[in-house]
């Protein structure tokens, strides 16, 4: 105990400026999991979490029981995983590209472009899609009168907002997550390029030969903890955008979206929280699945 005290006054400004970051994690995390109790009871706000009704599982059988249970993990699980894959090749490829320009001052140029979409709500987004996509009066469609096409009602067109979501997350996420990639880019041995130059060895393959390779356990943990958030659908980005136009439920709907309107319109939290202990638990047992897998086939990129 007395070289824990000795530790913190030590190093007291370094802890008191990691504080603010505990008591967030505390308040926000620690201190909710006796909620958790709620996801199998009736709540009732006057008799809290230790002495409303036990009802077991039955609020898990809201969910699944629903007519649109497939419909929102499908499409929670379909657009992560092409958040997930596509977001990783742009920021990896951002980070070579970024790694092999020479001009500091367009490479800050280049970062500052690419980092600032990721400051931007999705509020401010989804005005700037409406200006692109409206049907009157967007820009696309604009464009498509000029060519010739007929113009598309877009915010009745299901099919195409996958796609829209996964360019809109690319643009605005990729950036900031290169600089992570490049960061790691940044720690590698530096004789291993002198060795390469003094082998003849051409740009394109000390990327392909050097860089990538030991830039694969960096894509692999990031990988492995992004596993763990599968079944959380961006609420912040799909309700920004989408809102509440069911036209286009069928292929943007998720289970965040979906759990929202249920507890606005039911007002039940318990079958919210049921569903995030859902939620929670499956991405637990894919993030150790994922890890378990990677560690017998790719044994620096597992977590542990």
């Amino acid at each position: 105990m007395s070289k824990l005290f000795r530790e913190l006054a030590r190093n007291r400004y370094s802890y008191l400026l990691v504080l603010p970051a505990v008591v967030y994690v505390f308040l926000f995390s620690y201190a909710t999991y006796p909620y958790l109790l709620i996801a199998f009871q009736r709540f009732n706000y006057q008799k809290g979490p230790f002495r409303s009704e036990w009802i077991g599982l039955e609020n898990f059988r809201f969910f699944f029981q629903s007519n649109d249970a497939a419909r929102v993990v499908s499409n929670t699980l379909l657009l992560n995983l092409l958040f997930m894959i596509f977001v990783t090749l742009f920021a990896v490829a951002l980070a070579l590209l970024f790694n092999e320009i020479r001009s500091r001052l367009f490479i800050r140029f280049a970062q500052t472009t690419m980092i600032f979409p990721s400051f931007l709500s999705w509020i401010i987004v989804s005005y700037m899609m409406y200006s692109l996509f409206t049907t009157d009066y967007g820009i696309i469609n604009q464009a498509l009168d000029w060519l010739g096409a007929e113009p598309v009602n877009w915010y009745s067109t299901a099919g195409a907002w996958p796609a829209i979501l996964v360019g809109m997350k690319v643009w605005k996420d990729a950036g900031m997550s290169s600089i992570i990639y490049l960061a790691a880019i940044a720690g590698i041995d530096g004789a291993l390029y002198e060795s390469a130059d003094i082998d003849g060895a051409t740009r394109w393959q000390k990327m392909t030969r050097i860089t990538l390779p030991l830039l694969a356990p960096t894509v692999a943990i990031l990988t492995l903890l992004n596993l763990g958030k599968i079944f959380y659908g961006d609420f912040g980005m799909i309700y920004a955008i989408i809102g509440d136009n069911g036209v286009l439920y069928p292929t943007t709907d998720v289970i965040d979206t979906y759990v929202y309107r249920a507890l606005r319109q039911i007002g039940d939290p318990s079958n919210a929280a049921a569903v995030g202990l859902f939620q929670s638990v499956v991405g637990l047992l894919l993030v150790f699945a994922a890890n378990w897998t990677t560690r017998r086939t790719f044994k620096e990129g597992a977590l542990y």
